[in-house]
């Protein structure tokens, strides 16, 4: 079930009104798990046996830490069921491919059957957002949750189930135990992230989507600045996307009178690569940050070692986005940036004498050239558009005019979010007028498309 669809909206306008009528009753939670459950069952019901045996192993486990001094088998016993589940889920068709390519090279006349396993949507949302409750009890840093059902509507909370933000117990168990104050305020702020999340995904994204497919499907027939524009739009295409969808999530966890942490904060207007990725997917970052990073050593053990966790935790970020080497090459060249210009950023010459619109192009030309390795659909594209982007052999790229438009009006309105003029952007006339003119958009230009989310595969 897609936000951006009528399915979605009939569903929200008939479970809403019951919400509103439980929310400050002990029904409230058991309704938000039901309706969850059918948020995520609608794609294919078995689904639901798989979130629920994960909900219900993490839930076992905590309990088994709480009453036992064997808290690290409990753990152990959790960290490798969800690892196992995505291994299996996700990378058990990667794996076998990538041993049949070896045997291939090493001349070996065997070949591993390719199990056809079907990827639940999802699945590296919930996962990490269940296996960092079992950790952060581990730790100390959460309270046990005793109610299993309160735990499993955690783990399946509809508004960001499918493509996040992932959140931690900490912020979003609290919510679950309380009756929620859904003001007026809630209620125009709900509305008004919903608007602008769909004007991202339909307005946006999905209009870039239009080029970049053409391009990327077969790169080899396109030259130098039909590839370059298609990288380009892809680039805002994929923050569109998904920025769109967390946007969305927000504003109906808004007027559920839940509070989902902010995601996306204007990465392309970083000024450094730590800053974008501090920026970029927040949920996700501070994830490998707090259950990789820190766990491997972080910066506690030397220059060498810094260097080396974070290059491994770019590196199993980049597999995380998908069962692909290109995702692996991605990684790997955002690991090869961070580690080269760590010690740069940290300098009183950069963060002081290179003027912030120069660091702000250079970050993004960076962050866009490792674009290439992410959207390619094999090894062979991605040499194809880097090989002919340094051709640059003449070619009518036929690049959408209203596309580069509207890319430009999105970056003018960062740039001013970031400066002192941001009070204008604050004002009722403004917002309203802005608001208006998105819903006017979509009523003219939206389409009626139903392209999923980018990120669903993940």
């Amino acid at each position: 079930m897609l936000f951006h669809t009528w399915t979605f909206f009939l569903f929200f306008a008939l479970i809403y009104p019951v919400y509103l009528a439980v929310k400050g009753t002990r029904y409230r939670v058991p309704w938000l798990l039901c309706v969850s459950y059918l948020f995520y069952g609608w794609w294919n019901p078995l689904y639901l046996l798989l979130i629920f045996y994960a909900s219900l192993v993490d839930y076992l486990a905590v309990m088994g830490m709480a009453r036992s001094r064997r808290r690290g088998v409990w753990l152990a016993l959790s960290v490798v069921n969800n690892l196992t589940l995505l291994g299996f889920f996700k990378y058990a068709g990667f794996v076998t491919n990538s041993l049949n390519a070896l045997f291939a090279r090493l001349g070996i006349d065997y070949a591993l059957p390719v199990p056809d396993v079907l990827l639940p949507v999802g699945i590296s949302f919930f996962v990490f957002q269940s296996m960092s409750y079992t950790i952060d009890f581990y730790r100390g840093e959460v309270e046990k949750e005793s109610n299993f059902l309160r735990y499993a509507t955690f783990v399946s909370l509809f508004p960001q189930l499918v493509a996040g933000p992932i959140e931690r117990a900490r912020n979003l168990l609290p919510q679950l135990k309380r009756t929620p104050r859904i003001t007026a305020s809630d209620a125009a702020d709900g509305l008004s992230l919903f608007v602008v999340g769909l004007f991202k995904k339909v307005a946006l994204a999905d209009y870039l989507a239009l080029y970049v497919d053409k391009v990327y499907a077969t790169p080899d027939r396109f030259e130098a600045p039909a590839l370059i524009l298609a990288t380009f739009a892809f680039a805002w295409q994929i923050y569109f996307d998904f920025s769109g969808y967390t946007d969305m999530a927000r504003g109906v966890g808004r007027l559920l009178g839940i509070r989902l942490m902010l995601n996306f904060n204007n990465p392309y207007l970083a000024t450094g690569l730590g800053d974008f990725w501090r920026r970029w997917h927040i949920s996700l970052s501070t994830w490998f940050k707090d259950y990789v990073y820190i766990p491997l050593g972080g910066n506690r053990r030397g220059v060498f070692s810094t260097y080396r966790n974070m290059a491994l935790t770019m590196l199993i970020s980049g597999l995380w986005h998908g069962a692909s080497w290109t995702f692996v090459a991605w990684g790997a060249v955002h690991a090869a940036g961070r580690v080269a210009t760590r010690r740069l950023e940290s300098t009183a010459w950069y963060r002081e004498r290179v003027p912030v619109p120069v660091k702000r192009v250079l970050v993004f030309l960076f962050v866009t050239f490792a674009w290439i390795f992410f959207r390619s659909e094999s090894f062979e594209d991605a040499w194809t558009v880097l090989g002919k982007t340094t051709a640059f052999a003449f070619s009518d790229p036929r690049f959408p005019l209203l596309a580069l438009f509207l890319i430009f009006c999105v970056w003018f309105y960062q740039l001013l979010f970031e400066s002192p003029a941001r009070r204008i952007l604050r004002w009722t006339p403004v917002r309203i007028a802005l608001v208006v003119f998105m819903i006017f958009y979509l009523g003219v230009a939206g389409g009626t498309g139903e392209q999923a989310f980018i990120y669903f595969q993940f």
